[in-house]
């Protein structure tokens, strides 16, 4: 049975001509991880905001481990949340900063101090013990604020793109301790983070929204290899997916700058019936430039002029123009191309993406 509940949920403010939720459908299992991702905007963390009753739901039902929570205030609803901007007390050491709410609970003192004692071991802060916020880093302030969280003994943990304001390096080593932590502590987790990488290493499905709606919710690899639409197939994906305006004709593809491409029969099938004018998508590591591949897939060798390069260390992007759009590949570190190279590159066959031009919607 699923733990917590999502029905219908829609939230509209007053005035607002259009909802900035609706028709949220979701059932989360006991110990799932959760992300909910999407651009600025889409709704993400007004759903979590409902699910922790700082924002009154408009139509639908919440229900968590089987109970209605509609009307039910945040602090009985069995959750803890962790903030973007950590939301610490400033007068107050590490060590009071975590055990504060648990005073509030009336919490007896050496219970306290044992869940308080096992929250900065298992958080590391042990040294960072009697320092205020003001003489801590951003990462271990945002331990802090977890550690504030995790001794509360909620079922339910809500994360609010907790890692936003870190740098980038601290950023990974965070995610993995809040994955960590989520496995130690077998909780239930739902993850706010507009951050595609965040949600694809960290949670076991991901909720995929745009304008309020739910695209797709699916594991991390399913969304990446069987995207529902071009939104979803652009978001997830890094550097995201190109994308072509194209005409089939027969077994020929045509792109909008004339160039052409042979499609094999299995796949020329599939899109029998279809309309004739779709969009083709492909991600920059199945753009091949090495010459093993050329031959193996001869019959789709392009050419064009690289515009610009990335260096990355472990991989090179190169950016060029192709068949009327900005292009991307991904390519081996091996692969030394300069800006005003022509270079030949073969798409590869089964690893091209059609979406249908008028709704998006990925029809293989």
């Amino acid at each position: 049975m699923s733990y917590i509940q999502l029905k219908n949920i829609c939230k509209k403010y007053p005035n607002a001509e259009k909802n900035s939720v609706t028709d949220f459908n979701l059932e989360i299992n006991e110990k799932e991880f959760i992300a909910f991702v999407g651009p600025s905007g889409c709704g993400k963390s007004t759903t979590l905001r409902m699910i922790a009753g700082f924002e009154d739901i408009t139509g639908g039902e919440l229900y968590i481990d089987g109970k209605l929570m509609n009307q039910v205030l945040p602090r009985d609803r069995g959750i803890a949340m962790v903030f973007q901007n950590y939301a610490l007390y400033p007068h107050m050491t590490v060590e009071k900063n975590i055990s504060y709410g648990l005073k509030n609970m009336k919490v007896p003192s050496d219970e306290i101090k044992r869940k308080t004692d096992w929250a900065v071991k298992i958080l590391g802060l042990e040294e960072y013990r009697y320092r205020k916020p003001k003489n801590l880093s951003g990462g271990q302030r945002q331990r802090v604020a977890l550690g504030r969280a995790i001794v509360k003994d909620s079922k339910v943990f809500l994360m609010d793109e907790p890692l936003s304001n870190l740098d980038a390096k601290l950023r990974v080593s965070m995610r993995n301790e809040i994955s960590k932590l989520h496995r130690e502590l077998g909780s239930t987790t739902i993850y706010v983070t507009h951050d595609q990488v965040e949600a694809m290493t960290m949670a076991d499905r991901i909720v995929i929204m745009k304008d309020g709606i739910v695209q797709q919710v699916g594991k991390p690899l399913e969304l990446y290899e069987h995207p529902a639409n071009k939104f979803v197939a652009g978001f997830i994906g890094s550097p995201q997916m190109n994308f072509y305006n194209v005409q089939i004709d027969k077994n020929t593809v045509k792109f909008e700058s004339g160039e052409t491409m042979p499609l094999p029969e299995n796949i020329i099938s599939r899109l029998e019936g279809k309309t004739k004018d779709l969009i083709l998508g492909i991600r920059g590591e199945d753009i091949k430039l090495e010459s093993q591949n050329i031959e193996l897939y001869k019959e789709t060798k392009q050419s064009a002029v690289v515009e610009n390069t990335e260096v990355m260390g472990n991989e090179n992007n190169l950016y060029f123009n192709f068949g009327g759009a900005p292009t991307v590949a991904r390519v081996s570190k091996y692969e030394i191309s300069q800006i005003g190279d022509k270079i030949d590159f073969v798409f590869v066959p089964s690893r091209i993406h059609f979406f249908d031009k008028t709704t998006e919607e990925c029809l293989f």
